[in-house]
C-alpha cells in the first residue's frame, strides 16, 4: 500500500479547493446569468394617462404607440422568466396562448365576455403576483408599474398570439 506524502497531501488540498473555487464560480455565474431583477423604468410619456381608477379591460387593445411601449417594458421585465418575444422556456407560462380561448370563440358576446375575462385575470396577476405556499412564483407589480405599462404590456402580448389549433 503507498502511502501519501507530505507533497501528494498537499496536492489533494490544493485540487479540492480548486475544485471548491471553481464550483463557487460556476455557481455564482448561474445566479448572476438570470440578470437584473430589479423591475426597469417603462416610459409611458407617449400613452394617453388613464387615470388612478384601474380599468377592467385594455384600452390600449391594436394601438401601436402602446404595442411598442408594451414591447420594450416586456423585454426588459418579463422576458427574463417568460422567455424572449413572449415564447416560454417551460418555466414560467406562454403568455402568447394567454387569449386562445378567447380568439377561437364565433360568438361575439362569448369572445367580448371572454377577453373581458382574460384582461381582468392579466391585470390581477400583474398587480398582485401569483404565490403559493409561501413561495413567489410571480411578483406582484402593483406600485411599481403604473397601469398604462401594464395595459401596453397586454397590448404587446396580443400582437404575439399563439393561433390556436
Amino acid at each position: 500500500m503507498k502511502r501519501k506524502t507530505p507533497q501528494s497531501a498537499q496536492r489533494v488540498a490544493r485540487l479540492g479547493a480548486s475544485a471548491a473555487a471553481a464550483l463557487a464560480l460556476a455557481w455564482a455565474a448561474a445566479a448572476w446569468a438570470h440578470g437584473d431583477v430589479t423591475p426597469q423604468a417603462v416610459d409611458t410619456s407617449s400613452l394617453p394617462v388613464l387615470g388612478d381608477d384601474w380599468r377592467g379591460e385594455n384600452p390600449f387593445r391594436a394601438n401601436e404607440a402602446a404595442v411598442k411601449v408594451g414591447t420594450s417594458a416586456y423585454n426588459q421585465n418579463c422576458a427574463r422568466c417568460h422567455g424572449l418575444e413572449a415564447i416560454s422556456g417551460g418555466i414560467a407560462p406562454d403568455l402568447r396562448k394567454l387569449d386562445n380561448d378567447c380568439a377561437a370563440l364565433k360568438d361575439a358576446a362569448k369572445k367580448a365576455a371572454c377577453v373581458k375575462e382574460n384582461d381582468e385575470y392579466f391585470l390581477t396577476t400583474v398587480r398582485h403576483g401569483r404565490s403559493r405556499n409561501g413561495a413567489v412564483y410571480m411578483p406582484p407589480f402593483e406600485g411599481v408599474f403604473k397601469q398604462e405599462a401594464m395595459w401596453a404590456i397586454k397590448a404587446y402580448l396580443e400582437t404575439r398570439r399563439d393561433k390556436p389549433l
